[in-house]
C-alpha cells in the first residue's frame, strides 16, 4: 500500500475576511459566487473598505444579505446581474446596477474568452480533502469558469459547505487568500403550495412519462409537480438546478437515472438551492454530479437523453405564444437563465416535452398572465416559434404547429374564466378572428 503524504494543516493559512478582501483593487472586475454559496462574510468585508471605488461585481442570483446593493455604496460598487435576484431588482430599476441578458449556457464562455475579463473571483468553498482539493459545493454554474479565468481567487472556506462530486474541484493551491468559517449556508425555504399550484402540478405531472429525463426550477409549481410523480418509474434528472422536492423521489426509487444516455445513473445539475436537508443529500454523494452550466445546458447534450421534460415558468404570455420570463414590462425581475436552453433541448429529443407552467392570474387575481400583448418593455425569453406546452390551473395546451387563430383559441381556453371574453374581444380587434 502506498503511504499517504501528510498534508500541512490548511487552517494555519486562514486570514480574516478583511485581510482576504484587501487583495481587491480599485477598478477591478470581480465575480461573486451565488445562490446558497454567496460568500457573505467576504462581501461584508469588501463593503467595509471605505477607500475602495469603481469595483464592478458580476454575479448570478445571490442569497442572504447583499450589502453592496445598498444605495449608500453607489459609485463604489456597480453590480452586473447575469440573473437578477430580489436584492438587485430595485438597484437595477434605479440605474445603480445593470442587467446582462444572456443564456445561462453562454455565461462561462464570457469569462473564458475574456469577453468579461475577470480580475478576481470571490468564492465559497468546501474544506479541502487530503489531496488539497476544495469543491464549489452547492454552485458550480459559472463559478468554475470564473475560478479558472480570474487572476486572483479569494475564498471563504466554510466547514458547513457540502463537498460535491463532478466538475466541482478548486485546488487550494489556486486560492490566493481565504478565511475559515463554520456557519450555516443561506437557505431557500420550500414555497407554499396553494390550490392553484396544486392544480398546475397535477396537469404537468400528467404529461410526465415513465423514463423521462426531468429539468425543473425552484418554487411552488416545480414542488407541486414533483409531489405528484410518486407513481412514475425510472425517471432521470438532467437540469440546471434542483431543490428539496427532488430528494423524496430519489429515496422512493422513482428517480433512478437508469434510462438516461448522458451521465447514466447520475443526477446532473449545475447548482442546488434549498435547505440543510438538500445540502446533506448532495454532500459526498457521487450519484449527484455538478457540472458547469455550459455543459448542463448544452442543447446538444440535453437532446441525447430520453423524453426530456423541461418544466419552466413565466411571468406573462401573449396570445401568439410569446413568453416573457425575465421582466415585468421594463422592470427586470429575474433573467433569461436556462429556459431557452432546455425548451429547445426538450423539443429536439424524441418524446420530449417543453412545458411553460404559470398561474393564469397575478396580483391577487386582478391581472391575467395570458394577455393580448406583452407589456411594453417585456422581454421575450421564449419565442412563439419555440413554445410548445403551456399549462395553467385551467388545463394544458400544446401550441406547436398551431396557427395564430388556433393558438389564441387554445390559450384562451386555459386563461381565467373571468377574462376569456375580454381576450376574445382583443383577438377580434387585432387579428379579425372570431373565436
Amino acid at each position: 500500500m502506498p503511504r499517504m503524504t501528510k498534508v500541512r494543516d490548511w487552517r494555519r493559512d486562514a486570514r480574516s475576511p478583511e485581510e482576504v478582501m484587501a487583495h481587491v483593487e480599485r477598478g477591478q472586475r470581480v465575480f461573486v459566487h451565488g445562490a446558497c454559496a454567496t460568500p457573505t462574510p467576504l462581501l461584508d468585508a469588501l463593503c467595509r473598505r471605505d477607500e475602495l471605488r469603481e469595483v464592478a461585481l458580476y454575479h448570478l442570483h445571490l442569497q442572504g444579505p447583499i450589502p453592496f446593493a445598498d444605495a449608500k455604496h453607489a459609485g463604489r460598487f456597480f453590480s452586473y446581474s447575469l440573473f437578477t435576484g430580489p436584492a438587485l431588482r430595485e438597484p437595477v430599476a434605479e440605474g445603480r446596477a445593470d442587467f446582462i441578458p444572456v443564456f445561462l449556457s453562454d455565461i462561462p464562455g464570457l469569462f473564458r474568452t475574456r469577453a468579461i475579463p475577470l480580475d478576481v473571483a470571490v468564492l465559497q468553498l468546501s474544506p479541502p480533502d487530503v489531496h488539497g482539493n476544495c469543491t464549489l459545493g452547492t454552485s458550480v454554474d459559472a463559478a468554475l469558469a470564473a475560478a479558472e479565468s480570474a487572476r486572483v481567487v479569494l475564498a471563504e472556506i466554510n466547514a458547513q459547505m457540502p463537498r460535491t462530486a463532478g466538475a466541482s474541484t478548486v485546488p487550494l493551491s489556486r486560492v490566493t487568500a481565504f478565511c475559515h468559517t463554520d456557519r450555516p449556508l443561506a437557505e431557500h425555504a420550500a414555497s407554499v403550495i396553494g390550490d392553484v399550484e396544486a392544480q398546475i402540478g397535477a396537469h404537468v405531472a400528467a404529461l410526465v412519462e415513465d423514463g423521462a429525463t426531468l429539468q425543473m426550477g425552484i418554487g411552488a409549481i416545480p414542488d407541486a409537480v414533483l409531489a405528484r410523480l410518486g407513481d412514475k418509474h425510472d425517471l432521470g434528472v438532467h437540469t440546471e438546478m434542483f431543490s428539496d422536492g427532488l430528494v423524496p423521489l430519489v429515496e422512493q426509487g422513482v428517480i433512478t437515472n437508469a434510462r438516461k444516455c448522458v451521465h447514466r445513473g447520475r443526477i446532473v445539475t449545475s447548482f442546488v438551492s434549498g435547505t440543510r436537508r438538500l445540502f446533506d443529500f448532495v454532500h459526498e454523494n457521487h450519484l449527484v454530479e455538478f457540472h458547469p452550466c455550459d455543459r448542463t445546458n448544452d442543447t446538444a447534450l440535453i437532446r441525447k437523453n430520453p423524453r426530456v421534460t423541461a418544466i419552466n415558468s413565466a411571468l406573462e404570455i401573449d396570445l401568439t405564444g410569446q413568453v416573457c420570463a425575465d421582466s415585468i414590462g421594463h422592470r427586470i425581475y429575474s433573467g433569461i437563465g436556462g429556459q431557452m436552453d432546455f425548451i429547445r433541448g426538450a423539443a429536439l429529443t424524441e418524446g420530449g416535452k417543453a412545458i411553460i407552467a404559470l398561474p393564469s392570474t397575478a396580483a391577487g387575481g386582478t391581472v391575467s398572465r395570458i394577455a393580448p400583448a406583452l407589456k411594453p418593455g417585456a422581454g421575450v425569453v421564449t419565442t412563439r416559434g419555440h413554445v410548445h406546452w403551456v399549462v395553467t390551473e385551467h388545463g394544458a395546451v400544446d401550441l406547436h404547429g398551431l396557427s395564430l387563430r388556433a393558438r389564441a383559441e387554445a390559450l384562451i381556453s386555459i386563461a381565467h374564466p373571468d377574462v376569456r371574453g375580454e381576450l376574445r374581444r382583443a383577438v377580434r380587434e387585432t387579428r379579425h378572428f372570431v373565436l
